[in-house]
């Protein structure tokens, strides 16, 4: 979506301006594009980065049962391309492999100026479930334990979708109807996601509802990364890209917010988790040359994956 396509959005909805307005102060006028108290995560020292996109910190803190030494960090972005261009852009990582469930890189792919060792696109072809509207966490893990094994010096950086939504997993009383609906990463009346539509007013899940399925899908992935400690050693990282807004109050302007709207830099969408686990013996990290083939990527399929996946535009 352009500029001009948000501003009239943002006129026709009097919630959506203020945001705009909360975000001009937030970013200083312009004068700031990024979160300044945020982690630099590529100069942390890890072996294995794990993502899971748009985790908080208080609900990671609430569920997880991975042992491990846990803090609360702050992100550098508020939505995964803000994460991601404060983090690679201009950045030789060609120790690193980048396993990704999200297609944000390659949405900005000419934009940014990074190499990475390899990047595997999980997303793009058969990586993708067409019956929720993402990419499984079973196919991450196995993808990453495959990545692993083909790049075994390589830093890898395994970038789940889950616990943003589609909400893969619910054993919640959360109106079914209209779960299978916003499943798809929209609703078709309105266009919009799950967020959007409750920020709006469009959605009448109440905030308990919404976090049930949140953190529910939140339970789902755990599982997973689980999965993925026993097969990979080193120092693992389980970490965030972003949290998420559920019905606290923005400011300065009040207003409640839910998602992760670009340049909002409060708690509930910069406040990760960073829980450290160390299983055996670290690896021995060597940077080599890109191993990345270049090919063209229809932007029609990012921008049909990222649609799927609640991203307006």
């Amino acid at each position: 979506m352009d500029s001009k396509d948000r501003l009239i959005r943002a006129f026709k909805s009097p919630k959506l301006f203020l945001r705009g307005l909360n975000r001009a102060y937030h970013r200083r006028g312009g004068l700031r594009s990024e979160n300044t108290a945020g982690i630099d995560v590529f100069d942390e020292d890890w072996d294995t980065l794990v993502v899971l996109d748009a985790c908080r910190y208080d609900m990671f803190e609430e569920m997880n049962h991975i042992e491990g030494e846990l803090t609360a960090r702050e992100s550098k972005g508020s939505s995964t391309s803000e994460w991601l261009r404060t983090n690679v852009d201009g950045r030789d990582l060609r120790d690193t492999v980048y396993v990704t469930a999200n297609p944000q890189l390659e949405r900005n792919r000419e934009n940014w100026d990074v190499d990475f060792h390899e990047v595997i696109n999980v997303w793009l072809d058969e990586g993708w479930d067409e019956d929720t509207g993402t990419v499984l966490a079973d196919t991450m893990t196995e993808t990453a334990i495959t990545a692993h094994e083909q790049f075994p010096q390589k830093r890898i950086v395994v970038h789940y979708m889950q616990p943003h939504y589609p909400f893969v997993s619910s054993d919640t009383e959360f109106d079914k109807e209209h779960l299978a609906s916003i499943e798809s990463g929209e609703d078709e009346a309105t266009g919009e996601n799950v967020w959007a539509q409750k920020f709006t007013g469009e959605l009448d899940q109440t905030r308990s509802e919404l976090w049930d399925v949140y953190t529910a899908n939140l339970e789902y992935v755990l599982k997973h990364v689980e999965d993925l400690l026993t097969e990979i050693l080193g120092k693992t990282v389980i970490t965030s890209d972003h949290g998420n807004y559920v019905g606290e109050h923005a400011s300065p302007i009040p207003i409640r917010e839910y998602g992760h709207p670009r340049g909002l830099y409060e708690e509930p969408v910069t406040r990760i988790p960073w829980l450290e686990v160390v299983q055996g013996e670290r690896r021995q990290i060597r940077t080599g040359v890109t191993n990345e083939i270049s090919k063209e990527i229809d932007t029609d399929r990012v921008t049909e994956r990222l649609k799927d996946l609640g991203y307006r535009g």
